[in-house]
């Protein structure tokens, strides 16, 4: 390919999608890649190679400043994905872990929602937000996950009416159980795992790729008139 054939980026679609180090988050930074999107992930301690149409860059969620200054030293943004998140089984009906997993799931959301609004209105982008079956259902060993994936729910409701003005539209997707660090210890346990299994019409754990189908959806032309709805990608669980 010559210097004239090569592609102009600002006619490439961006990309940037937060927790993109596992899981979902780097299930979806790969999908926009292969679709042809730039894409930047981001994520904290040890960061895959950059290379493949994906770049990755260290951002904690917690701190406004670094994400301001991140978002400082990008060009353009079409689509921003907000997976970034923990949860922390039992530990959440302590007070202070509550907080802290309110902090990143749902804060955290928020700040980069917030932070990159004015370069999303450049480009009439969209926002999708990663809700969860616990958006729906409580979880008594988990009240911080819970409440804050609920939380995410109202806030792309909110932000889907306030930014409307900008072009941007805001949805999110509510994955059901799937397969990730997150939910290894439910998948070994027997009694839970087969639970689980019960409860969902397909009958099987999602796999993190299942997720990037919607979310191309969700970004594309396809779903101009799309916004403050919220996806479920959970194979009939909450159909039960």
């Amino acid at each position: 390919m010559t210097e004239s054939e090569q592609p102009d980026l600002q006619d490439t679609k961006q990309a940037f999608i937060s927790g993109a180090t596992s899981g979902i988050g780097q299930a979806l930074a790969q999908g926009f890649a292969d679709a042809g999107y730039r894409v930047i992930g981001t994520g904290l301690g040890d960061l895959p190679n950059s290379e493949g149409g994906i770049r990755y860059a260290n951002l904690d969620v917690r701190n406004a400043r670094e994400i301001d200054a991140f978002l400082e030293t990008i060009d353009q943004l079409d689509v921003l994905i907000n997976t970034a998140g923990v949860i922390r089984r039992e530990e959440e009906l302590n007070p202070e872990i509550f907080d802290e997993v309110l902090d990143i799931n749902l804060s955290g959301t928020m700040r980069l929602c917030a932070n990159a609004r004015a370069l999303l209105s450049k480009t009439r982008g969209c926002i999708i937000n990663t809700a969860s079956m616990l958006s729906y259902f409580g979880g008594g060993l988990v009240p911080g996950y819970a409440a804050s994936k609920g939380g995410v729910v109202q806030l792309t409701k909110s932000l889907a009416i306030a930014y409307a003005s900008d072009g941007i539209r805001i949805n999110a997707i509510a994955p059901g159980w799937i397969e990730t660090s997150l939910t290894q210890e439910l998948r070994d346990d027997p009694k839970r795992n087969q639970a689980i299994l019960d409860r969902t019409p397909l009958g099987r754990w999602g796999d993190p790729s299942e997720i990037v189908g919607p979310a191309l959806f969700l970004a594309s032309p396809s779903a101009s008139f799309i916004t403050g709805t919220v996806l479920n990608v959970d194979g009939g669980y909450a159909a039960m």
